[in-house]
């Protein structure tokens, strides 16, 4: 995870802590060199990264989570070095978008027209069968038939926006690192040499980015897959979307016929992107909640300079493992906790509702439990979005609460309905919380009650109209007090 330029400084100073090397050994710069800062830092990584200093550019690969391929190392180097050059100060989020479309490309295939005609009739009949089990109103859009590059293009903004928190972070803690430990006699070349630190850095993250997102395109099989909404259109709509080829790969050795399986997966589908566009409110509540949780991460910058100090460069599986098993993140302070308990809670109500919903919609599937068991082994062992959010933002999702969640609908739906169950997504202060999860009974208890439910407000203003609730005596406009009522 922490890729974006740890292995520079690492790397760079093998056995050492930049403290205890003389400016000399740090990097053999030329006598005659320019005194600039910027231009001297600039020179330092130019000689790494030429193979004239210590790095090894096959080293950096791995410790950054690529693989050790020659092509993906040169383009590595590449994009570096031109990282190096440039002026912009930030991260290149369309290196990210390149990469990982170069991922997936690499085995792909198209999608044949029998795959085609098939799935588009799954989506027609799974849109009349969730008719029956949700009053949520079907999608204005045709549902979408995605090639995994075409999935990349289209969530690759949500990707870059909950990344960027991390990434300035950690590009951020690097320079700190650089600016502490640095000998005296270099600490005005290494502030003169932020900004370059960071597009360096930022290069390293986003190719990074690129990797998991590539990864992931061989692995989702629908929009909804990872639990977010990262489908929407340029008007702001929710919109349902199936990769067929890796459908088709979900299905191989399950024993299930394949148009079961793409019928229950279209109607998880169109139930996960009906809930989030009846429920305009959620999307944003959950991408908030990510981002709130993802701005806090920090680096421990003593654990950095640690692991600068003790890094053995013949074994560089002892950087990339201490980059992704978060020993370089302090524990999550109280407002981390407080916003992943808020995300757990969310993403549960969400998972449950449409898996409820599902089950009661592929009742006519005769294997559709065994494909319900499939994608829920799939999620627990640790799917996709489990991989995308811990290397991304540290944040590991596990469904632990989808069972009790599952229950709770389930619960509501066979004491009120799906209407009324259907109806708790219309506003935020509706929706069943953590503790309505650890209790069913009393949600459903409220949600049957014939007595009328008067909120704080209600209250309130019917006792401001009744003239209720404050014995002090009233002043009136000429001084004088009213006498308390008796």
């Amino acid at each position: 995870m922490f890729a974006t330029g740890a292995p520079l400084c690492a790397e760079a100073m093998p056995k050492h802590s930049l403290a205890d090397c003389p400016a000399a050994s740090v990097v053999a710069m030329p006598e005659d060199s320019a005194h600039d800062p910027e231009d001297e830092f600039r020179e330092m990584l130019s000689q790494f990264l030429s193979g004239n200093g210590e790095i090894d550019p096959a080293r950096l690969a791995s410790a950054a989570g690529l693989p050790n391929d020659p092509e993906m190392i040169k383009n590595l180097i590449g994009q570096l070095q031109s990282a190096m050059q440039s002026s912009d100060d930030g991260i290149n989020w369309t290196l990210a978008l390149d990469q990982s479309k170069a991922l997936a490309a690499k085995d792909a295939r198209a999608t044949t027209p029998a795959e085609r005609s098939s799935l588009e009739q799954a989506f027609h009949v799974a849109a009349l069968w969730l008719d029956e089990a949700t009053s949520l109103s079907e999608l204005p859009g045709e549902p979408k038939l995605l090639s995994r590059t075409e999935w990349i293009t289209a969530t690759m903004p949500i990707w870059t926006q909950l990344a960027e928190p991390v990434a300035l972070s950690i590009a951020n803690s690097l320079t700190q690192v650089l600016r502490d430990q640095a000998p005296e006699e270099m600490s005005g070349m290494i502030e003169g040499a932020e900004k370059l630190m960071r597009n360096v850095g930022g290069t390293l993250f986003a190719m990074q980015l690129g990797q998991v997102v590539g990864q992931l395109a061989s692995e989702v099989v629908s929009g909804g897959d990872i639990g977010i909404p990262l489908m929407a259109s340029a008007q702001g709509e929710q919109q349902a979307a199936i990769l067929p080829q890796n459908i088709a790969e979900f299905g191989a050795g399950l024993d299930i016929d394949q148009n079961e399986i793409q019928l229950y997966l279209a109607v998880r589908e169109l139930a996960h992107a009906r809930l989030f566009r009846h429920a305009k409110w959620l999307g944003l509540q959950l991408m908030s909640a990510i981002t709130e949780y993802a701005q806090g991460i920090r680096v421990d910058t003593e654990a950095l300079e640690n692991l600068a100090a003790d890094f053995d460069p013949s074994n560089p599986e002892e950087l990339r493992q201490a980059m992704v098993d978060g020993s370089l993140i302090p524990p999550k302070s109280e407002a981390q906790l407080a916003a992943l308990g808020r995300l757990e809670t969310v993403l549960a109500l969400i998972e449950g509702w449409v898996d409820v919903v599902t089950a009661e919609a592929t009742t006519r599937l005769p294997r559709s439990s065994a494909v319900a068991e499939t994608v829920r082994r799939r999620r627990a062992s640790g799917g996709p979005a489990e991989s995308a959010f811990s290397t991304l933002v540290g944040l590991e999702l596990r469904p632990r609460r989808l069972r009790e969640a599952a229950a709770m609908w389930q619960a509501v739906t066979d004491a009120v309905g799906t209407d009324a169950r259907d109806e708790l997504w219309s506003h935020p202060d509706l929706v069943p919380t953590s503790d309505d999860i650890d209790d069913p009974a009393s949600l459903v208890a409220r949600m049957t009650s014939t007595a009328p439910v008067i909120d704080e407000f209600d209250r309130a203003m019917e006792d401001l109209l009744n003239d209720v609730g404050d014995d002090r005596p009233r002043e009136r406009q000429d001084g004088s007090a009213d006498e308390p009522p008796v």
